[in-house]
């Protein structure tokens, strides 16, 4: 009986410590450098070339080359513990993930979070607005796109009273209640 609690524990203890493990493999972020980031490479790009890093954000547009080559523009947001993008105001800018293969802009859309780890291949000057911005740019090598959560912070308990028949109530034919709303809105003139 013992033995097999044991086993059950460890075992219990395995799937749920494997539930809070980090998107990206472990030897990529073994090989990046979490010190360097996208405020540094935006002012200086040419120190960093070659170097890994990873970063994430909110995807702003995704397009597809004719070199069968994705482009994804994303605003940064800090990370957390696993890998997340942070519902955060700060951000150090925006930079581009060039993927080498096809990546659907529909599920790559705007809005939607994404995790990469990549080499930094330079950067490349786009007009955003009226100004030229100085975009980084990363060779993916692991992308995480994270699930959209449908979250409701006050779960909506709907009631049924059997004895109010909306929008009259009444006993039958003839004698009817009619519901008005107990906010009127009166227009201006």
């Amino acid at each position: 009986m013992k033995n097999r609690l044991t086993w059950f524990l460890l075992f219990s203890l395995i799937l749920l410590l494997s539930g809070c493990a980090h998107v990206i493999s472990r030897d990529l972020r073994i090989n990046s450098d979490p010190s360097i980031t996208l405020s540094q490479v935006r002012q200086n790009p040419d120190p960093f070339k070659g170097k890994w890093v990873v970063w994430g954000g909110e995807i702003i547009e995704t397009v597809n080359q004719k070199d069968e080559k994705t482009q994804i523009e994303v605003f940064q947001r800090p990370l957390g513990w696993r890998g997340e993008p942070k519902e955060t105001v700060s951000s150090e800018g925006r930079f581009l993930i060039l993927a080498d293969k096809y990546l659907d802009p529909y599920l790559f859309r705007r809005g939607k979070k994404i995790t990469v780890a990549g080499e930094i291949l330079g950067e490349k000057i786009k007009p955003l607005g009226e100004m030229d911005y100085r975009y980084p740019i990363l060779s993916s090598k692991q992308i995480y796109l994270w699930p959209e959560y449908d979250y409701r912070p006050y779960p909506y308990t709907y009631y049924y009273d059997p004895w109010w028949a909306y929008p009259y109530w009444g006993w039958g034919i003839g004698f009817r209640y009619y519901y008005f709303p107990r906010h009127y809105y009166y227009h201006r003139r």
